[in-house]
């Protein structure tokens, strides 16, 4: 997964890599007794989940078949708990009951919640500040000669 789901643009591989249940993966993918690589996810007893076993159930590489209410920087303040949306909590939350007990799955779901909306009241205040600089005349485009950042890009264009 790790091969296309990292970078600057979305930080799959990063967000898992530190999770406890990347944590877990790292310090034990080597050994075959804890994850048997070359049995078929259905057949397999990982000490961990890998990305493929929440999410690639049942051979899909529709990942976000098994995934939270999909929210991004241009709808941060969605309601995540509509009507809309409960098929699928209920589902992604069937997914972790396969290890943890269903309010464990359900109060981290609330938890990712709060934290969305945090992160999207925090990018649209942001996103103010931005915006009244360049009223006010202070914002002013990064200078062509910036150093570029670790990937060769330049942080701003």
């Amino acid at each position: 997964c790790k091969t296309c789901h990292w970078g600057k643009d979305h930080r799959d591989w990063e967000a898992y890599d530190i999770s406890i249940h990347g944590t877990v993966y790292q310090v034990n993918k080597w050994d075959p007794t804890q994850f048997d690589l070359t049995k078929k996810l259905a057949d397999a007893d990982y000490v961990g989940p890998t990305c493929q076993y929440c999410h690639m159930r049942g051979g899909h590489h529709n990942v976000q078949r098994l995934s939270t209410v999909y929210t991004s920087m241009g709808m941060p303040n969605a309601d995540r708990g509509a009507p809309l949306w409960k098929e699928k909590r209920d589902t992604w939350a069937s997914v972790c009951d396969d290890c943890h007990s269903p309010r464990f799955a359900r109060e981290n779901l609330q938890a990712m919640d709060e934290a969305c909306k945090d992160a999207g009241l925090k990018y649209t205040e942001t996103f103010k500040v931005a915006e009244n600089l360049m009223l006010d005349g202070m914002g002013e485009p990064m200078p062509k000669d910036l150093a570029p950042d670790w990937s060769g890009q330049h942080i701003w264009s």
